[in-house]
């Protein structure tokens, strides 16, 4: 099969979707590889590098898309949807349920589009949206200290605290691999910490994991407005496999917290929980609104992008080369997790989720997908 590997032209999106090293992979099972000159430089990952894993570096995007797959980390661009063609598969993160219009382009298009998001393992975890999840969680602790400065508008709390001075509140809701992840590092930095989350056998692993250290707390509305307007520092963390983040936090409910605490809305991508989130860049992250600064920047990891892009390849590379091997009918036949990320197909939207997100009918996969 001919992969192609563009460029990533998001705002400060510096990720690849394959290092060399992945590259070399693919060939040494036959397949062909274009890759976008300079797709990795901003990381460390030459043209060179590729030509010697056995790549065909090519000189613009217009050529990457003229592969059979296109293999990259974020949703299709303006400058990019008009390549894609119909039949052709397009395999990276989308988050279609908070981006209609790039659905719609997409369906017009005709695409098969499978999600990294989506992706299924039996117990229903997400493994390729996990290890960005990961440090989207370790990064969001990071950006809450640093939206919580005067400079940014922040309250000027040290959540870490100092001798006698009581550490600052964190507030995460979603117990999920992000949400742990922020846990994990606001308390390694002394925070006090609540995590709220539905699922009680969960609250139950966290408890267990850090006794005394961490309160866990039954995820409901009223609970939710108890422990955010207590923070100095929120961090979103739910994810609805495939749909819309729910909106969780009231715009009534912000202006009711402390005058500069701050919200960090890692499901940003999915819309975000808060009613007040808006989507920032990295190189303008904070917003204020309603006396909150609101960190919403939708591709968190691209800020660490040689981590992210070394974490990301080890998960999806496993799933591209089954796809390249076998073909998106057969690998889906074999692995039903992984149909449940295809989105898209011929003009119909087969992921249940997001065609309700949509206003759609979903369309079984089996229908759409030739052998």
């Amino acid at each position: 099969m001919r992969i192609g590997i563009p460029k990533e032209i998001k705002a400060q999106e510096y990720r690849v979707a394959a290092t060399p090293s992945g590259v070399a992979e693919l060939v040494r099972a036959g397949h062909q590889v274009l890759v976008e000159r300079g797709a990795g430089s901003a990381i460390g990952y030459s043209s060179l590098d590729y030509l010697h894993a056995g790549a065909i570096v090519v000189a613009n995007a217009a050529a990457v898309y003229d592969a059979d797959l296109v293999f990259k980390v974020k949703e299709p661009q303006p400058r990019e949807t008009p390549l894609l063609r119909a039949g052709q598969i397009l395999f990276c993160y989308l988050h279609l349920a908070a981006a209609p219009e790039l659905a719609h382009t997409l369906l017009a298009a005709g695409v098969t589009a499978i999600a990294f998001e989506t992706v299924e393992n039996a117990d229903g975890s997400t493994p390729l949206l996990a290890p960005m999840s990961r440090v989207a969680g370790r990064l969001a602790v990071q950006a809450g200290m640093q939206a919580l400065e005067m400079k940014n508008g922040g309250r000027g709390v040290l959540l870490s605290g100092v001798e006698g001075v009581a550490p600052g509140r964190v507030t995460i809701i979603g117990g999920g691999e992000a949400g742990a992840n922020a846990a994990r590092i606001a308390l390694g930095i002394g925070a006090e910490v609540t995590l709220l989350d539905r699922d009680t056998d969960r609250l139950r692993a966290f408890d267990e994991r850090y006794p005394g250290r961490i309160r866990t707390v039954v995820s409901e509305l009223t609970s939710i407005e108890t422990w955010v307007m207590q923070a100095d520092l929120v961090i979103g963390a739910v994810y609805v496999h495939g749909r819309r983040a729910p909106k969780l936090i009231s715009r009534d409910l912000v202006r009711r917290m402390r005058p500069g605490s701050a919200i960090v809305d890692i499901a940003i991508d999915q819309g975000g929980i808060a009613e007040t989130s808006t989507v920032t860049s990295h190189s303008a992250p904070f917003a204020v609104k309603e006396g909150v600064v609101h960190y919403g920047v939708a591709n968190m990891p691209g800020a660490v992008a040689r981590t992210s892009t070394q974490a990301l390849e080890t998960a999806t590379l496993p799933y591209l080369l089954k796809l390249a091997a076998h073909g998106s009918h057969a690998a889906f036949e074999a692995d039903p997790g992984f149909a449940a990320g295809l989105n898209l197909a011929a003009g119909k939207v087969c992921h249940k989720g997001l065609a309700l997100d949509l206003g759609l009918n979903a369309t079984d996969w089996r229908t759409v997908i030739s052998t």
